[in-house]
């Protein structure tokens, strides 16, 4: 019976069901009404039991077909989903971008390396991470990551990851546009340490420069200090109070660019810190991070550009009023 019994079965019972009269149900599935008499004939044939009662008033179901019926609503609703399927076709796995990155990272190039990428692979879906460098280090190993954004790190640490310098960030002292330490030409390192400080947790390239930065002058970030990896929280801990916050520079560079916030004449002196791609050196290429890895190229090469441009710019004289002023 199993062989036998087909989908116009199953629909005029259904159609007869729903409509409790033969001829509405004719009506409904388009056909004449001994056409759909017969197939029901049939189906009660090979069911070799009545399932619904004809007379004046129209059809009733049998408690046979009431049993039915339960499993012939769900044999329609299953034609229906196969139909649908043929119709819309499952589109291709989306290839996914495991991706890591230092937090500062993540608030300065990645956002528009992504928006790139986005351009050129639409179809193409990120995962991102954000972590200090030792723990993107780790997910590589593991492969949990492709690829990552995070700085060069000890050779032991680095066995089976390659490094692709991108740029070597300098650290910088951003504070509030009327911070009072602006107004002095130079402010001392000292001085610095009379307001509240965020820098880098213990442990990280930035904070470890950050240290060797005081150490140089005798002196020591104090333990009231607050310690984040969070570029959101640091950036607005300094737009909202006196707090200075020691951070790399790419970090913090949109904000400097607004005027949100302002740069002290402090340079920390050797504290610049290789940046690159981090992927694992053995493997097939895979096809997202070679362009993602086009894409940094690109940015960091017209960031340069950039950079050099700005150097080569002749200073504007300070007129004498203007001096005066200050």
């Amino acid at each position: 019976m199993e062989n036998r019994i087909n989908f116009r079965h199953v629909s005029c019972f259904l159609a007869i069901a729903r409509e409790r009269h033969v001829g509405r149900a004719a009506e409904r599935l388009n056909l004449t009404q001994p056409a759909v008499s017969k197939t029901l004939a049939e189906l009660e044939s090979l069911a070799n039991v009545r399932l619904v009662e004809r007379g004046r008033h129209g059809a009733r179901l049998t408690p046979a077909g009431e049993h039915f019926l339960r499993y012939a609503v769900d044999v329609e609703q299953a034609m229906k989903s196969a139909a649908g399927a043929l119709e819309h076709p499952v589109a291709p796995p989306v290839k996914v971008l495991q991706l890591g990155a230092l937090p500062t990272v993540a608030s300065g190039i990645l956002p528009n390396a992504l928006l790139r990428l986005r351009e050129r692979q639409p179809h193409a879906g990120v995962r991102l991470q954000t972590a200090t460098n030792d723990m993107l280090l780790s997910a590589l190993k593991a492969g949990r990551l492709d690829c990552a954004i995070g700085r060069m790190a000890e050779p032991s640490t680095m066995q089976g990851i390659s490094f692709e310098l991108l740029y070597a960030e300098p650290l910088v002292m951003a504070v509030r546009p009327r911070h009072p330490l602006l107004s002095e030409r130079r402010p001392s390192p000292q001085a610095v340490l009379a307001y509240p400080l965020v820098v880098a947790p213990s442990g990280t390239v930035p904070r470890l420069n950050t240290d060797a930065f005081f150490d140089a002058h005798a002196l020591c970030v104090p333990g009231n200090c607050t310690e984040t990896l969070s570029v959101s929280v640091a950036r607005l801990l300094a737009r909202r109070s006196d707090a200075v916050w020691i951070t790399p520079e790419f970090a913090a560079r949109d904000d400097l660019e607004r005027g949100e916030l302002a740069r002290l004449p402090l340079t920390v002196a050797n504290a610049e810190e290789p940046v690159g791609l981090l992927r694992p050196s053995a493997g097939e290429p895979i096809e997202l991070v070679e362009a993602l890895a086009a894409i940094l190229r690109e940015l960091t090469l017209a960031d340069n550009r950039q950079d050099a441009s700005r150097a080569r710019r002749p200073l504007r004289p300070v007129s004498a009023k203007r001096t005066r002023k200050r």
